[in-house]
């Protein structure tokens, strides 16, 4: 079967198109054919090397975050899949491979996609999806009432958290592009900012939580508007102690985690606030609450119309890198 497969870690990484032996599913997987991979700027981070400290893989290997497909095979321990199930997945951090025919995945790993999605938007929704909901519920502990700003929120990511952030009973504040407004307003937002028009920093209320989306240049923005007390959770802006804490990562890891974030922890603690950082890891039970979210409210995420197949993978990187797609740009199986 086909794959593309990272051979070194550089800032100016190509995938190369190889072909590689089916994998065979352990008692605990499923094989999977995939219909659709999508292309998530986390292939940036791995391939060049950004996240060693956090996964450092044996290359070559496959690459690939998130996809859709078909099970065609189950290991002997798995009971909940069987093969003809359409699933979606975010593979786990420490096998990824998406970007090939076939896909051996953990079953904890797996969920049924939503009905009301084909694949290829479905392939779309598993890393925004626990991206969100692991942010909200086990990083920011958010509570009804609380008050959430996600500068940037307009695009993939805030699709799939600002409808987790309403269930949750919070007041949801983002600042996006002109276009985005009516369907963020129609996504359940309370407060809309376009950036070209106005600075949210300057009209918002103090907030409980910011979600960053768009690094450290926004920084200080964010900043602004935290109340004391608050939280900045990060998806751009890199690990602290309190992340290796949290990963249980070794000693010298959490030493360099310390010093790579400790002016992100000096500057948010100067205002009172805390500052986290989140990379997103695999759950299947997470992604069936998903599931039902996205179904009961017709959730349909943005896709790019950029046709690619797997031949074409460096092309996809390189807008999902450098381009402006119109949502997740996706690999065709």
């Amino acid at each position: 079967m086909q794959a593309a497969q990272l051979h070194k870690y550089d800032k100016d990484f190509q995938l190369e198109v190889n072909d590689i032996p089916m994998p065979t599913p352990t008692a605990d997987e499923v094989l999977v054919q995939v219909k659709f991979a999508a292309v998530n700027p986390l292939e940036m981070l791995i391939g060049t090397g950004s996240v060693k400290l956090i996964q450092d893989y044996k290359l070559p290997t496959t690459m690939g975050n998130e996809l859709s497909g078909v099970v065609t095979e189950v290991g002997t321990n798995v009971i909940d899949f069987q093969v003809g199930d359409a699933i979606y997945s975010r593979l786990p951090l420490g096998k990824i491979g998406a970007f090939a025919e076939f896909v051996a995945i953990d079953q904890h790993a797996v969920a049924l996609k939503p009905e009301n999605l084909d694949f290829a938007h479905s392939a779309a929704v598993p890393l925004t999806g626990l991206t969100a909901y692991q942010g909200l519920h086990e990083e920011l502990h958010a509570q009804p009432g609380e008050r959430l700003m996600i500068p940037g929120g307009s695009g993939s990511f805030g699709q799939m958290a600002i409808p987790i952030a309403r269930e949750m009973g919070l007041n949801v504040s983002v600042s996006g592009n002109a276009r985005s407004k009516s369907a963020a307003l129609a996504n359940g937002v309370d407060q809309y900012f376009d950036y070209r028009q106005e600075n949210y920093w300057e009209a918002l209320a103090p907030v409980d939580y910011v979600i960053d989306t768009i690094g450290s240049k926004e920084l200080d923005h964010e900043r602004q508007v935290l109340k004391p007390g608050g939280k900045l959770l990060s998806l751009r802006m890199g690990p602290n102690r309190q992340f290796a804490q949290d990963q249980h990562l070794s000693w010298w890891k959490t030493i360099l985690f310390s010093l790579a974030g400790a002016r992100l922890d000096r500057r948010t603690k100067r205002i009172g606030a805390q500052y986290r950082f989140l990379f997103v890891r695999s759950d299947g039970n997470q992604l069936r609450k998903i599931t039902q979210l996205v179904e009961r409210e017709n959730i349909v995420p943005a896709i790019d119309s950029t046709p690619f197949k797997l031949a074409d993978i460096n092309q996809a990187l390189a807008l999902v890198a450098t381009g402006h797609p119109k949502g997740k740009v996706l690999i065709r199986f």
